[in-house]
């Protein structure tokens, strides 16, 4: 899309600086003043000034040319559906090169919808119900604090103060110079001068903060880096697994990037209500609770995890996306394909033995592939109009199909010539903003390759390709076609030829191999294959997936054991995918996973979990005979290797073994095993009775509680909410919230709805109940039927954030497999207002078909099968 067919303001106005002060902030009231100085620059004479602004109020605004009176707006115009104000003078302002100051006082409101300047409710460390106050402006917030040009290219400089309580901690990206003495127990707050960002990057907070400090090994200016966690007080200490994180990743991007952080702090913030994960605010990087903080005690460890990769994922914003920021939100990708790769890339850098590539292809890569094979998907690299627009497109394409991309063209390139050119691009373009081309042009510069042209079908194109192969003696035909689950691909929709780089095993090429590095036509036909021994897509470094002949499956099951653990993942996502869309069978899904019960690995499992729980929540409504008889394959399968594992965490036990453990029990006991049922409530009723607390292990909390949820009633639930309402660990109510949604009575579900929404549940944590509702067969249509019946009010919750909302809807009503309920939400949806969530809908809607097909296409076939292979 041409810049020239983009909504954005009027360009005869450029900011280049911005003087912020705020202050009279009611902390009952929730109001709060503002006085906004920005020097601009007239191009074009012009008697208006447009900017962007939501939900806060202008009281004056004036300009003043330079060696002028200023002059007064005469007229102040409001388009609220743009997010626009017009602000006319009474005469013309001349086109000067020189600067002129836009002064505008303002009123907000400190809202409770995670967006502008907003407060987070949290009990402090007497118990007591308090606030903290944030920022959270990407994608188009910065408007709904005070009034600016509010639009990624238009970077220019901050200077920012705010009064406070005296007790109060203020923070922003930069570090404070002063802090002034006022009456009435307030302080003034003064800051150092930003340098030059876009508005989305800005941010402020204040509260009762502590915080806990470490310093960089390598020096910036002369002088180690401070690097700060600050929380609300009482749970500083959580932070220090991040911290220590937080110093080493500075100093490792740092190297690989060969441009040093360009900041003079590191600050981490802990925020009690938060609509994403993280923010990457330039400096003062804001995070979801869960995603900053970890206590090695009591957090169950895989939440360690998540800590390490989302403070690398946010640190890597920090030179890609803050240093050099993306020219308009379409390339949105830039930031968050990036900073997703790169993030885990330093993870594996500091965790080897977590294997994150391998978790890499069992979460992220599969999670993309899923939404990617969508027939309502979109491009990596997405039109927009409408800045408006962005938040639906904050999905996994944009992180997850971006980083897979990336991951598969600095695999073809190798790690270090991309990195090379990452680092031009970033020297290039720095405190600037930059496109998908510049990106192509550096790495072509570093590589010598045409970079732009075989990865422009990638980013522009909607899907992406399976290929399938057939085999002969010697060779193999490999075709690409675009992918989707529903399996029914119009030629329409197939004319992309992508650049399919086939990464063929070293044992799978004879000496009179041809050239198989890549596929770049619709299909071809390789010789010298060593077709005994061949497996593409090596490493599932590649973004796309593989349709075998069911012979070379079984093959490669049979030495899967040779194979690392990524391939070992793919096989089986590959052929689940296959089945889904009809392009395979499911009865050859489930003979290839019979195969696996000695399978060791957490990651495969992961998977093959994975796999098992979709057959039996899409398969569920078919017929209670199959309902029943995937519910005992599972069983079968993961029986053996859930008791040689056992309960006991061993000293000095791996990472991996300890999720392992935990996937296990957790499938078992929701497969039925009596041995492990037994025991999960002996040890939940030791726990929740205070009689013994370490009955529990917490990697074993949520596993526990959901078993003895699913298999309890009053009793268990009543339980599980009261530690809801009482615990103090910092994954606590996550966990007891995924857990509720195993309920299965009636009343039961009943009563985890209004639960969910009430006010006892933060709109930041709604859609997690929801996610557990919606996978539980025995919860979903009642889950359905609550919604509709109470619309206005979750409408009401959650389109404060349309990002909620949409999130929301997307995880509660994709697990449905029959045309009746499709129907109905169809019906439900048809004559509202569906802005901010329409393309949620479209989600659900090819989710709910491609589940529909499959049932209809191979339940007989999976009836037959199971009668004949389960005892």
């Amino acid at each position: 899309m041409a810049s020239s067919d983009r909504e954005t303001l009027p360009k005869h106005i450029k900011p280049t600086h911005y003087n912020l002060s705020l202050y009279n902030l009611d902390r009952e009231k929730f109001t709060y003043e503002g006085t906004v100085a920005i020097d601009v620059l007239v191009n074009e004479s012009t008697s208006s000034i447009s900017l962007n602004y939501k939900d806060i109020k202008l009281a004056t605004a004036s300009i003043e040319l330079e060696n002028e009176e200023p002059i007064e707006v005469s007229d102040f115009s409001y388009n609220v559906k743009s997010q626009v104000v017009k602000l006319t003078f009474p005469k013309e302002l001349v086109a000067s090169p020189g600067k002129a100051v836009l002064t505008v006082t303002f009123s907000g409101i400190m809202n409770n919808e995670m967006a502008g300047f907003y407060r987070s409710a949290y009990k402090n460390a007497h118990g007591k119900d308090d606030f903290m106050y944030s920022t959270q402006f990407e994608s188009c917030d910065a408007r709904k604090a005070f009034p600016c040009f509010d639009e990624p290219n238009l970077k220019a400089t901050f200077d920012f103060s705010i009064v406070v309580p005296e007790d109060y901690t203020a923070l922003s990206n930069q570090p404070e110079i002063s802090s002034e003495r006022l009456p009435n127990g307030l302080k003034k707050v003064t800051f150092e001068t930003s340098p030059k960002m876009s508005t989305y990057l800005y941010a402020w907070a204040c509260g009762n903060f502590e915080y806990i400090e470490t310093h960089t090994e390598r020096l910036y200016n002369g002088k180690k880096l401070p690097v700060r966690v600050y929380t609300t007080k009482g749970v500083v200490e959580q932070g220090r697994f991040a911290l220590i994180n937080a110093a080493k990743i500075v100093d490792y991007f740092s190297e690989i990037f060969h441009i040093d952080y360009p900041l003079p702090k590191v600050d981490l913030l802990a925020v009690h209500e938060f609509s994403h994960g993280a923010m990457e605010n330039w400096g003062l990087i804001t995070y979801r609770t869960t995603a900053v903080l970890y206590d090695e005690s009591t957090s169950d460890s895989r939440y360690k995890n998540r800590v390490a990769y989302v403070v690398a994922h946010e640190l890597a914003h920090q030179w890609f996306g803050n240093l050099v920021t993306m020219d308009w939100w379409s390339e949105l990708w830039l930031n968050e394909g990036f900073a997703t790769w790169v993030g885990w890339y330093a993870v594996d850098h500091f965790y080897p033995e977590w294997d994150v590539w391998g978790q890499f292809v069992t979460e992220s890569l599969q999670t993309a592939f899923q939404l990617d094979s969508l027939r309502g998907s979109h491009p990596i690299e997405v039109p927009v109009k409408n800045a408006l627009d962005i938040d639906q497109i904050f999905d996994h394409i944009s992180y997850l199909k971006g980083s897979g991309c990336i991951r598969m063209l600095s695999t073809h390139l190798g790690v270090d010539t991309f990195l090379k050119g990452v680092s031009a691009y970033l020297k290039k373009h720095e405190y600037g903003n930059a496109t998908t081309e510049d990106l192509w042009s550096a790495l072509s510069e570093a590589s010598g390759l045409d970079v732009a042209g075989f990865m422009k079908n990638w980013i522009k194109a909607i899907g992406f390709p399976v290929l399938t192969v057939t085999e002969k003696p010697g060779e193999l035909h490999i075709k690409q076609s675009r992918f989707l689950s529903t399996g029914d691909v119009k030629p329409l929709e197939d004319e992309t030829t992508w650049w399919v780089p086939l990464m063929l095993t070293k044992q799978s090429l004879t000496a009179t191999a041809d050239d198989a590095s890549s596929l770049s036509t619709k299909e071809a036909t390789l010789h010298g294959i060593d077709t005994a021994h061949y497996k593409l897509n090596d490493g599932q470094n590649g973004f796309y997936r593989v349709n075998y002949p069911p012979e070379r499956l079984s093959k490669l099951g049979e030495v899967r054991k040779s194979l690392s653990v990524a391939d070992r993942v793919g096989l089986i996502a590959d052929a689940a995918a296959m089945a889904l869309s009809g392009l395979g069978s499911t009865t050859g899904l489930l003979s290839f996973l019979t195969e696996l019960k000695d399978e060791e690995s957490y990651l495969v499992w992961a998977e093959v979990v994975e796999q098992l729980g979709k057959l039996r929540s899409v398969f569920a409504a078919s017929s209670v005979e199959i309902e029943e008889g995937l519910k005992t394959f599972t069983l079968n399968l993961v029986t053996p290797a859930a008791e040689k594992i056992g309960w006991e965490f061993q000293p000095g036990e791996d990472f991996l073994t300890g999720r392992l453990r935990a996937l296990l029990i957790s499938t078992a006991g929701g497969a039925g095993h009596n041995g492990i049922i037994a025991e999960a409530k002996r040890r939940f009723k030791l726990y929740t009775s205070g009689e013994d607390r370490s009955a529990i292990h917490p990697n074993l909390r949520l596993a526990v509680f959901r078993i003895a949820v699913a298999e309890g009633s009053t009793e268990e639930y009543e339980a599980v909410v009261h530690e809801y309402l009482s615990t103090t660990t910092v994954d606590g109510r996550e966990i007891c919230l995924s857990a509720l949604g195993r309920v299965k009575q009636p009343g039961l579900i009943k009563r985890v709805l209004d639960l969910t929404f009430s006010d006892k549940v933060k709109t930041q944590d709604k859609h997690t109940p929801a996610i557990a509702l919606s996978a539980n067969s025995h919860a979903r249509l009642a889950f359905w039927e609550y919604i509709k019946a109470n619309w206005e009010t979750i409408y009401k919750q959650l389109s404060g954030n349309m990002t909620v909302l949409d999130r929301f809807l997307k995880n509660s009503l994709n697990k449905f497999a029959t045309q009746a309920i499709l129907d109905d939400i169809q019906r439900f949806f048809k004559d509202k207002d569906n802005s901010g969530y329409e393309r949620g809908l479209g989600i659900i809607r090819d989710t709910v078909g491609g589940n529909i097909n499959w049932v209809k296409r191979d339940s007989a076939a999976v009836g037959t099968w199971l009668k004949n292979n389960i005892a």
